[in-house]
């Protein structure tokens, strides 16, 4: 079941209680930002919502913002992460700087490699809000672990976050997961978490029960991690 929140004008929130969309309308055409897992049937939910012509652009290309592509049949994605889409999807690149457009949102493309080599970010220069994927959570488990992720660019791609959040006088952060939205500090936060789990001074909670990797948890959010 998912839950649609409409948080703007012309800017919705599509939540399934494990992962959330974005999707933004205007009078002649809309994007939706990420499709959830196979079985959130996000195709149905965007429909209820509007019947305009409709761009799909990732965060990244794991399996649980991938899920919903079948329907659609074309992305949006950063090319780093084009091996991780279904071979019968249309792929279109995404790359730093890139602008995509739907009613009065302007979104821009911001690369931030780490969770996985292709991810990105989407920031609303004018509105002062960011759509972060993965990377930042609160109260969360951020996957590090396996063989698309990298530590040392999530650092740094936090650190750039970090100065954007700044520079552009950021408001709101608005993650795929756990709690939403969030206030500008929070990249701070999860990069002081990530800092610490880099260099040990986070003690492991427990071996995770069936995937390959530990558990940790920060002051702000968790990990799911293996060295």
């Amino acid at each position: 079941m998912i839950k649609v929140t409409k948080e703007l004008e012309g800017f919705y929130i599509l939540d399934d209680g494990r992962v959330r969309c974005f999707l933004f309308t205007g009078e002649n055409d809309a994007l939706l930002i990420d499709t959830a897992f196979p079985d959130s049937n996000i195709f149905a939910e965007v429909k209820k919502i509007t019947d305009l012509p409709l761009k799909v652009a990732l965060t990244h290309g794991d399996m649980d913002h991938t899920g919903g592509l079948k329907e659609f049949g074309s992305c949006y994605v950063h090319s780093d992460d084009f091996k991780m889409i279904p071979e019968n999807i249309e792929k279109h690149e995404l790359k730093e700087g890139d602008i995509l457009s739907a009613g009065e949102y302007k979104l821009k493309v911001i690369h931030i490699p780490g969770h996985t080599y292709g991810s990105v970010a989407f920031l609303e220069e004018q509105k002062h809000f960011i759509l972060t994927g993965d990377g930042v959570q609160h109260n969360g488990m951020i996957f590090m672990f396996g063989e698309n992720r990298n530590f040392p660019l999530y650092l740094d791609s936090l650190k750039k976050l970090c100065s954007l959040v700044v520079n552009q006088k950021i408001e709101k952060i608005y993650p795929s997961h756990s709690e939403c939205p969030l206030s500008a500090e929070a990249v701070q936060k999860v990069l002081a978490d990530a800092e610490n789990l880099y260099a040990g001074k986070i003690p492991m909670v427990k071996k995770h029960d069936f995937m390959p990797c530990n558990i940790y948890q920060g002051a702000y959010t968790g990990f799911l991690y293996s060295e």
